[in-house]
């Protein structure tokens, strides 16, 4: 059933009471579902676990949440009365899966499933939806929730190019104006956020690279192609060239994450495979980059006589910030924490499907302080390590909560 939502005073911004406050019961039962999902950790596009966990939660409570046709993922309206006339909907977006990373942690929540963890904080990011969608639920019942809210879980979004497309072609942004979202930082401490207007991520696209030659003796390298040679002047010349074919604005950068090449000392191997990632700050540079990036690589193959052959994967754009939404997420924070809850941050060069729904509709992302106050220690996103203050889960909820309650008035 929904909670009891209450009410608060908040700080620093001269509104009064602000209802949509996370009550005790209900903050202690979030933590424990993170924690399960945390134990519970699963792939993109096969979350099927958690689909259902958040599917029974929200049906508990009244809501009629739907799954997506691909079978996992699902989004929930909150506050649609039968009968009156649509209103742009605020959407409140989160991701469900996990990475293929072993979780090296010894907390009791540890993942149960071998080689699988939630290594980039999308337990958080689903439970503080939840919580948001619970509270939300509550004061809808009463009357007190002004603008209808649509809750989007999505599946896969560490897959290129991203379950946010799935959801998307599902109908998840149907009736939508705006969406919102958070990501954990690690950087950040816990309770506050950090926000920017314009480009908050980079774009990301994946790059594999095959090189053919007709192989040979190392003792003859000049009747033959040098592939290992060739494949390593792929390596360090082509993100050369990318830099004086591009504005240096842009921050275009082809980085490897794999070389493959040869099997033995004395034989010239005939195949080498390279890939990676392009990263790109820009928009408008990430559109030519696919071009760039092939012209570069049959240049430098050329010139070393070996055979390219590309696979270039489209990934995702930059998310960009809309001025207005990443306003209302400032005056959201504000009002539940004050004004020195919300700093600023930079653009990071990770990649984030959340892109894909502002080519529909305006939206902003934050990021969400997930550090323990007073810890130094230095923790990262996608390694087997990381965790977080498990107040990040409050702070999320307050947000959006506040978000939906603040969306169309300004203060």
């Amino acid at each position: 059933m929904p909670c009891d939502a209450g009410t608060a005073t908040s700080q620093g911004t001269g509104e009064g009471v602000l209802a949509g406050v996370l009550p005790p019961g209900l903050r202690d039962e979030l933590i424990a579902f993170r924690r399960d999902l945390h134990m519970h950790p699963e792939l993109g596009n096969r979350e099927f676990r958690t689909t259902a966990a958040v599917k029974a939660r929200l049906q508990r409570a009244g809501l009629s949440p739907r799954t997506l046709s691909t079978g996992t993922g699902l989004f929930c309206d909150i506050g649609r009365e039968p009968g009156v006339p649509a209103r742009p909907v605020l959407a409140i977006r989160a991701d469900l899966d996990a990475l293929p990373i072993p979780d090296t942690k010894t907390v009791p929540y540890r993942s149960t499933v071998p080689r699988m963890a939630h290594a980039c904080g999308h337990d958080v990011h689903t439970t503080a939806v939840l919580g948001a969608g619970l509270v939300l639920a509550d004061l809808a019942e009463q009357g007190r929730l002004p603008n209808p809210v649509r809750l989007i879980f999505q599946p896969a979004e560490e897959v290129l190019p991203g379950g946010a497309l799935d959801a998307i072609e599902c109908g998840a942004l149907e009736g939508v104006g705006k969406i919102i979202a958070v990501h954990c930082d690690p950087k950040v401490e816990v309770g506050r956020i950090g926000l920017r207007v314009g480009p908050i991520t980079s774009a990301c696209d994946r790059l594999e690279v095959t090189l053919a030659g007709p192989g040979g003796h190392t003792a003859r390298p000049h009747f033959t192609t040098d592939l290992v040679t060739a494949a390593a002047r792929v390596a360090i010349d082509v993100p050369a060239v990318l830099a004086r074919r591009v504005d240096a604005r842009s921050g275009l950068s082809l980085t490897w994450g794999r070389m493959e090449t040869g099997h033995a000392p004395n034989v010239i191997p005939q195949h080498a495979e390279l890939s990676g990632t392009v990263r790109c700050l820009d928009l408008h540079a990430w559109r030519d980059a696919p071009d760039l990036v092939h012209a570069a690589i049959d240049e430098v193959a050329t010139l070393h006589r070996a055979k390219s052959e590309i696979n270039y994967v489209r990934g995702v754009p930059p998310v960009v910030n809309d001025a207005e939404i990443a306003d209302l997420l400032r005056r959201a924070m504000a009002a539940r924490r004050g004004p020195d809850s919300v700093e600023d941050t930079e653009q990071s060069l990770g990649g984030e499907d959340f892109s894909w729904y502002l080519e529909h509709v305006p939206g902003a992302m934050a990021r969400l302080g997930v550090r323990p106050v007073g810890d130094t220690t230095r923790r990262d996103l996608h390694c087997g390590d990381f965790d977080v203050d498990e107040g990040s889960i409050t702070a999320g909820v307050e947000l959006f909560t506040a978000a939906a309650l603040l969306d169309g008035h300004r203060i």
